[in-house]
């Protein structure tokens, strides 16, 4: 079992990106201003992606510079799809991480970044050696991380086979990521039991996708595998805009925070600023309806 802590990313970003309403930068700056007061470990608040791709977040760089992190902890994260994003990302040294999804999925791959695995790879290459230099941290996440929709070969074997080829480049944060909702306790635990040990070097994390009715058999699977990494977005809400026309929603944090909390973790996190941020939540993704 790993003996890091628990480590929690909230992400608002990933909550925003599929909306189709605008949300305007003064209240994505004011709502992440609020998550910054939680405490959370790392804040996944916006991606440095082509406009076009991504309308909602075309603001990223604005909202950053709006935001005041001198009374927080909270390591910032940005997502990027490709290698001019990523110096993009790392000209701010406010970001700590930058993050980029890799497919184990072909077809999702040239969905999502509209690379070949190959190119993303390379481009993976890229991006380490940038992080290295700029002071950053690369998390590769591992889309369709137990299985996807488009026939493509997928089996516990294969994602360990992509783990190697990132712990070859030195990347040291790898998240498996359930970009359609379809892991299941079978699918978690034995991956996880199989990666963690495999590469001892590598911090594992859950981005889980899932249904009201399924995400605590999810997050237990993980947990009790010895995953300690993982992602929730407040209320559930969000997903892949790229993954699919019927959406399952993101791990909701409440609920990864209830289970943690269950077990004995300490997640430290300051209870009346979690409130506050979930009820500006409810205001602003009304405004995206």
């Amino acid at each position: 079992m790993p003996t890091h802590p628990v480590v929690l990313t909230e992400c608002p970003r990933d909550a925003m990106q599929g909306l189709h309403e605008f949300i305007p930068t003064a209240a994505k700056t004011a709502y992440l201003q609020q998550l910054l007061a939680v405490g959370f470990d790392v804040l996944d608040f916006g991606s440095f992606v082509s406009p076009k791709a991504i309308p909602q977040l075309r603001d990223t760089a604005a909202v950053l510079a709006g935001l005041d992190l001198d009374r927080t902890q909270t390591k910032l994260l940005a997502i990027v799809a490709n290698l001019r994003g990523a110096e993009q990302a790392a000209s701010h040294p406010e970001i700590h991480y930058l993050g980029f999804p890799l497919s184990v999925s072909e077809t999702f791959q040239r969905r999502n970044t509209n690379q070949t695995i190959a190119e993303a790879l390379a481009d993976v290459a890229a991006m380490h050696a940038l992080c290295e230099r700029r002071g950053k941290t690369l998390i590769v996440y591992l889309s369709m991380g137990f299985g996807n929709p488009y026939g493509d070969p997928y089996s516990p074997a294969v994602v360990a086979d992509f783990t190697q080829r990132l712990a070859a480049l030195g990347v040291r944060i790898v998240a498996l990521s359930d970009t359609i909702g379809v892991s299941t306790p079978a699918l978690i635990t034995p991956l996880f039991e199989e990666l963690i040990p495999a590469f001892p070097h590598i911090e594992f994390g859950a981005h889980l996708h899932t249904t009201p009715a399924t995400w605590r058999e999810k997050v237990a699977a993980a947990y009790q595998a010895g995953c300690r990494r993982f992602d929730g977005a407040l209320g559930g809400i969000g997903g892949c805009p790229m993954a699919a026309d019927v959406l399952t929603g993101n791990m909701a944090t409440e609920n990864l925070v209830a289970f943690l909390e269950g077990v004995g973790e300490d997640v430290g996190l300051d209870k009346e600023a979690f409130k506050r941020a979930q009820a500006q939540a409810s205001g602003v993704f009304q405004l995206a309806h």
